[in-house]
């Protein structure tokens, strides 16, 4: 086992968590990806296929490299490499595709507005 160490991204407060020698990290942010499964640091992680990565409390979770440093209190995320039939996922891909109508305006005018005093084609000449 390995002392990895990481930045909490709110007050980059150093953490260390023991890993095995394999890191399939993909980042560290201060919000958790779509789809992606996080345990705890405590938990089993490293292995397990339902698992996706690891949600840190800065300075709750006893990792702290600095026994100084109190850490923030903020939730920061590990998240690791994630694969779906062979191809990596790319987190910042939307989860699925959203369409919004089968068909688009007929024009890109606004509704009509409410008829004038000289009917709905006048105006003021």
């Amino acid at each position: 086992m390995y002392g990895v160490t990481y930045y909490c991204p709110h007050c980059e407060a150093l953490v260390e968590l023991q890993r095995e020698g394999y890191l399939a990290d993909k980042a560290v942010t201060p919000f958790p990806f779509e789809g992606w499964a996080y345990v705890s640091p405590d938990e089993p992680f490293e292995d397990r296929e339902d698992v996706d990565g690891v949600a840190f409390t800065c300075g709750e979770d006893g990792l702290l490299k600095d026994e100084e440093s109190e850490g923030c209190g903020e939730s920061f995320y590990l998240s690791f490499v994630k694969f779906e039939d062979g191809e990596e996922l790319d987190p910042r891909k939307p989860s699925e595709r959203v369409e919004i109508a089968d068909e688009g305006p007929q024009s890109t005018r606004g509704p009509s507005g409410p008829s004038g005093p000289s009917g709905p084609s006048g105006g003021f000449w």
